[in-house]
């Protein structure tokens, strides 16, 4: 159980029915089709479309109370019996519930934004404190308005360390989603260039990814990439963590080694560490998920055997088998510019691949830095790449780059996805490693499920 009607009642005020029958409730949802009993369905209302036109639905599927907008009618099939809260605005609703609710249970609560890695450092960070807490996180994207509140408002009450992923694509997001959830510890894992075409700059990102202050808490601390010139001289009120190579850094990363079953790196603790993801960026990020674990007192080894069982996020520098035997690494969840550089120099820097080849498409949301920042990519492409796939409006821009400086390296743009699979499947030897990399809404995913190997 997560709490009552009653309990609902002493926030909601403005309710009917039998809100004082101390109703239990499992589960809140917002999606009329999830069938969960006991759960409290909360309408929302978007731009084409609103949701309490299905509470016939959802009552169906075992909702035993609601959130319902005081403006509209309810409908008549609707028993008086049953549980209404009425509210001004059930989004708001939902985000205030979350909040009183995270105030209830009263956990630690870790909050972590970035440009790129933030997923990745969510599952190293819960990997090391559920070792020793009991854990609730961020699961799949609920990083959002209504991802976030809905993850708080799924822990179980005896949750100790409440783990959120803070995504945003514009100033004043992470700034709610903070005040929200009170962290004690906030994380900044980098600074790129991801929604920059509504950001302006990475100036700006800076500025929106450090609203995550605006509610952690006066005692709480704040750990940075200490690497990025931009988060050198802040100016906030907690402490602040650098992490990062340079040694300026209160935790320094040192010896880092690339492995083909992932990454070992050095802390200034004297200790050696080894996480099953292939990459320099992945040593930091797995130092963030150390520092916390520090804090709450986890022992360094605990945190080691952690990292062994990691869990992760499906389709982020996944490395699966092809047809042949081929190697696939499938990152193909989401991209920046900085993102999309540092998957090719992991890449570079695998043994055992005679060739080795990019399938990259574009990264949206880059609005006037666009065209410079995919002509950037291929800076970075160079040997010991031996063949370059592009497919995307911008993306063949990268292309075109790597082919003007006289490269080696053997160069194909496609429009369509299907010509594009098709030409890969000459690639798919033992001897080969394919990287796919792009924005999430290209759904390369589609083509690497008929590149995969049969089971």
């Amino acid at each position: 159980m997560l709490f009552t009607t009653n309990w609902l009642s002493k926030i909601f005020t403005d309710n009917q029915g039998d809100v004082q029958d101390n109703k239990e409730i499992k589960v809140v949802t917002t999606d009329s089709r999830s069938k969960d009993n006991n759960s409290l369905f909360i309408p929302i209302v978007g731009e084409n479309f609103d949701a309490h036109v299905f509470i016939e639905q959802a009552i169906k599927n075992g909702a035993v109370a609601v959130l319902w907008d005081k403006s509209k009618k309810i409908p008549e099939s609707v028993s008086p019996q049953f549980p209404v809260f009425l509210v001004d605005d059930t989004l708001k609703a939902l985000q205030d519930l979350s909040a009183q609710y995270r105030n209830e249970i009263n956990p630690i609560v870790i909050g972590i934004t970035g440009s790129n890695g933030k997923t990745t450092t969510k599952d190293l960070t819960a990997s090391v404190v559920k070792m020793s807490f009991r854990t609730h996180y961020t699961k799949g994207n609920f990083n959002n308005h209504i991802g976030l509140p809905l993850t708080i408002l799924s822990m179980d009450r005896n949750t100790e360390v409440l783990i959120l992923e803070m995504g945003m694509s514009n100033y004043g997001e992470i700034d709610l989603l903070s005040r929200i959830s009170r962290p004690d510890y906030a994380i900044i894992t980098n600074i790129g260039e991801s929604h920059i075409e509504f950001l302006g700059s990475r100036q700006g990102i800076v500025k929106a990814k450090l609203e995550i202050v605006n509610g952690l808490k006066e005692a709480g601390v704040l750990v940075i990439d200490g690497d990025e010139p931009l988060l050198q001289d802040l100016q906030v009120n907690q402490k602040v963590v650098k992490n990062g190579f340079r040694k300026t850094n209160d935790n320094v990363l040192s010896n880092v080694l690339i492995t083909p079953t992932g990454t070992e790196f050095n802390l200034s603790d004297g200790l050696n560490y080894k996480v099953p993801l292939l990459g320099r960026h992945h040593a930091k990020n797995a130092s963030f998920a150390l520092t916390i674990g520090n804090h709450l007192k986890i022992d360094p080894e605990k945190s080691n055997l952690a990292f062994h069982e990691l869990e992760l996020t499906s389709m982020r520098f996944e490395l699966i088998k092809g047809k042949n035997d081929a190697s696939i690494i499938n990152d193909a969840y989401n991209a920046s510019p900085t993102s999309m550089k540092a998957s090719i120099d992991v890449v570079k820097q695998m043994d055992g691949f005679p060739q080795k080849v990019l399938v990259l498409g574009d990264i949206l949301e880059l609005g006037n830095h666009s065209e410079a920042l995919h002509r950037s990519i291929a800076d970075t492409i160079e040997s010991p790449i031996t063949v370059l796939f592009t497919f995307g409006e911008q993306a063949r821009l990268i292309s075109e780059e790597v082919e003007k400086k006289g490269s080696t390296i053997e160069c194909m743009h496609f429009v369509s996805k299907e010509e594009m699979a098709k030409a890969l499947h000459t690639y798919l030897t033992k001897d080969a490693l394919l990287l796919f990399k792009a924005s999430r809404g290209l759904k390369f995913e589609t083509i690497i499920e008929g590149l995969q190997k049969s089971e």
